[in-house]
């Protein structure tokens, strides 16, 4: 067999073996220690709120609070991949310039009160329920179940803001279950 240049002591083969892939350690003592911040999270699969595609994303969560939100591979949809307004549905929940407040109006009052969110979240939702348990059609005149609440109605759709679309929806989500106040 005949050395070629690429095979000879100090040549391009003994520089590649030397500098790729067979370095003992290239990893230094810090990196060693760096894992993935969702290591330890728990993982629900939930829907971009955005646009109404219904594009798949993995939420990583940990002690009540969101890590990560990444698209998810195994959407029909978008194969794992997000939009850029989907991929920055981390930030529509972890924004510090999110209001947490709201300006609330007693009935005949002459002034706004500042209330909490999760109070006005709250309020709507047991005013809701309220109304919904007064007005609620089990059954029509002929006697044919409709399940309908017809003093309410909701308009709403792909062209909503992620605001909007998560006040409808939790103010929705608490017109079943039991809420306090």
């Amino acid at each position: 067999m005949v050395a070629t240049p690429h095979d000879k002591r100090g040549g391009l083969g003994d520089v590649v073996r030397r500098h790729i892939g067979f370095v003992p350690n290239p990893l230094s003592r810090r990196s060693e220690q760096l894992h993935s911040r969702i290591r330890d999270a728990q993982m629900t699969v939930s829907v971009c709120p955005y646009c109404g595609v219904g594009c798949s994303q993995h939420v990583y969560h940990q002690d009540g609070k969101i890590l990560s939100i990444e698209g998810n591979p195994d959407s029909p949809i978008s194969g794992g991949h997000l939009c850029p307004k989907g991929a920055s549905t981390y930030q529509l929940v972890n924004n510090p310039n999110r209001p947490q407040r709201v300006l609330y109006r007693a009935s005949k009052s002459d002034h706004w009160e500042v209330r909490p969110l999760d109070w006005a979240m709250d309020r709507i939702a047991r005013l809701m329920k309220r109304d919904r348990d007064a007005d609620f059609k089990l059954k029509n005149a002929q006697g044919v179940r409709v399940n309908r609440w017809e003093s309410v109605a909701h308009i709403g759709g792909a062209t909503l803001d992620g605001e909007e679309r998560s006040s409808s929806t939790r103010a929705s989500s608490g017109v079943t279950a039991s809420r306090s106040g």
